[in-house]
């Protein structure tokens, strides 16, 4: 983490950031495309966006391995799967309900570290993980008192984000080996590839979209994609991993409110219920990993 300080104050691009990957589930709601369609083409725009920045990770990508390779297509399978699947749940179920579920991206990401690394958590993490998935068993029971589509729609978004935990977990692997603007930008490519030999397997048009669908297709991009998950992924350079993190509980929020006020959604007091209890949930959690992390710090002999 460096020392120095970024030339805009930290707060301020947090928020930015929280409000930009908030649009991202208000944009796919507007489109009326295949969700595979928006999900190729958003990777495939950032990708395009990141290309004339790539130049000097050239000699870094010389040196991945045929391991690392297949590392890297899986991970971007991972991260196609996960938009297809969430992107699809808010066909569904409301935007509140989905990405308050999605809010569990990091307790599914414990229970795979645990699977995969034999990390363990402490009591506090594993309380905060039992809470949270309390409040989305909430959310699910007042989708049932909607519709059978909510429901489904609540399933999709459970799926998703069990996809973006692997993708995640693999990332976790493969950035101490390369540079993570070189990790994003493969990853990002070759999930785009993924979406578009699904969508030529499942005979989806590529390019018959008015004008409108496309300018949706190019906010993805920009908006949540760049302004949101890259931004975050830079500002790594300035703040802990677990304050960057925060992030994951401002997106339902910031979602829930655009969505109320550009979609018209409402949400039923279980719903209600259930989000506070997965935002507290996901307090505690955090809270944990930061209060781990001090203790880390505090054991470690100075360095003065």
């Amino acid at each position: 983490m460096s020392t120095s300080k970024p030339p805009v104050p930290v707060p301020l691009l947090m928020v930015i950031g929280i409000v930009a990957i908030s649009f991202s589930s208000i944009f796919i709601k507007w489109s009326a495309a295949p969700v595979s369609v928006q999900g190729m083409y958003r990777l495939l725009f950032t990708s395009l966006l990141m290309l004339p920045f790539a130049r000097p990770y050239t000699g870094a990508a010389a040196q991945l391995r045929l391991k690392d390779w297949l590392l890297l297509v899986a991970s971007g399978a991972l991260l196609a799967l996960h938009f297809l699947l969430w992107m699809g749940s808010l066909r569904y179920t409301s935007v509140a309900s989905s990405t308050m579920i999605m809010a569990l991206e990091p307790l599914f990401i414990m229970i795979g570290a645990y699977i995969l690394f034999k990390e363990r958590n402490s009591f506090l993490a594993m309380l905060g993980m039992a809470v949270a998935i309390f409040g989305v068993v909430f959310i699910g029971w007042g989708d049932i008192g909607l519709s059978a589509d909510n429901l489904k729609g609540d399933l999709l978004s459970v799926g998703g984000t069990i996809a973006v935990a692997g993708h995640l977990l693999l990332g976790q692997r493969l950035v101490v080996r390369m540079p993570s603007y070189l990790y994003s930008l493969i990853v990002f490519v070759s999930a785009a590839l993924v979406f578009a030999v699904y969508n030529l397997i499942t005979g989806t048009a590529f390019f018959a979209y008015p004008a409108r669908e496309w300018g949706i297709f190019v906010l993805l991009a920009v908006v949540p994609t760049v302004f949101g998950h890259i931004l975050f992924n830079w500002l790594l350079q300035y703040v802990s991993a677990t304050t960057v993190s925060m992030n994951i509980l401002g997106e339902p929020v910031g979602a829930s409110i655009l969505a109320f006020l550009l979609l018209g959604e409402h949400l039923s007091g279980l719903q209600w219920a259930g989000g506070v209890l997965v935002l507290a949930g996901l307090g505690v959690y955090l809270y944990s990993g930061r209060k781990k992390t001090l203790e880390l710090e505090e054991a470690l002999p100075s360095a003065s």
